[in-house]
């Protein structure tokens, strides 16, 4: 009987010594953090502040408003136009409509800025019998995107293209009656909603 139970008890002594091995293969925890890579380092929407000591862009500085986060956010912009010129509506119109055209730089990008305003789109002035202020577009106002119109008419708003009372009157190629519009803070913020209008404005007789 020696023999059997001396077989037995050298087997369990073996599986004994296999579990210890074994056990010491397993995955232990660490103290050392894992780098998960660096944190984003540029708040959305915000463009860096501009470096006062260095050169300034040539240009007249106008604001034009992209499509960031959903919502319509200003953007500085420098154009190259003569400032005599800053009294014609309409030049000052075709130059926004142009800002806004371009495609975002690569800082406006990578801060989530775009545009959503055809390149092939033009402005023109008042057709006669038009009402005073009138701005037309090539495309009718409503069968643009509703954030590219809402990009258009918050840019006018805030310049020399709009109304005294920074209404935007905007028409199209047709005969279509003219319409008035309003940047609202409920517009900047939904620009995907219905744009506040004035309704269709006839000239005053």
């Amino acid at each position: 009987m020696r023999g059997p139970v001396k077989r037995r008890l050298t087997r369990c002594a073996a599986l004994a010594a296999l579990c210890v091995a074994l056990a010491g293969c397993g995955i232990r925890t660490t103290s050392v953090p894992v780098d998960a890579g660096a944190a984003p380092s540029r708040v959305p929407c915000e463009l860096p502040p501009q470096d006062s000591a260095g050169e300034a862009a040539p240009g007249v500085p106008l604001q034009v408003y992209l499509v960031c986060g959903a919502q319509l956010v200003s953007v500085d912009r420098a154009v190259r136009i003569a400032e005599e010129k800053l009294s014609d509506r309409v030049r000052v119109a075709q130059t926004l409509l142009d800002e806004l055209k371009k495609e975002p730089s690569d800082e406006e990008k990578q801060a989530g800025f775009s545009t959503d305003v055809r390149e092939t789109l033009a402005v023109s002035g008042a057709r006669k019998g038009d009402p005073r202020n009138t701005l037309r577009l090539s495309s009718q106002p409503e069968d643009l995107p509703t954030h590219a119109l809402a990009q258009i008419v918050c840019t006018y708003a805030d310049s020399a293209a709009a109304g005294p009372d920074r209404s935007v009157l905007l028409g199209g190629p047709s005969d279509d009656a003219v319409r008035g519009y309003q940047c609202t803070a409920a517009l900047k913020a939904r620009p995907e909603s219905v744009l506040p209008t004035l309704g269709e404005i006839r000239p005053s007789r």
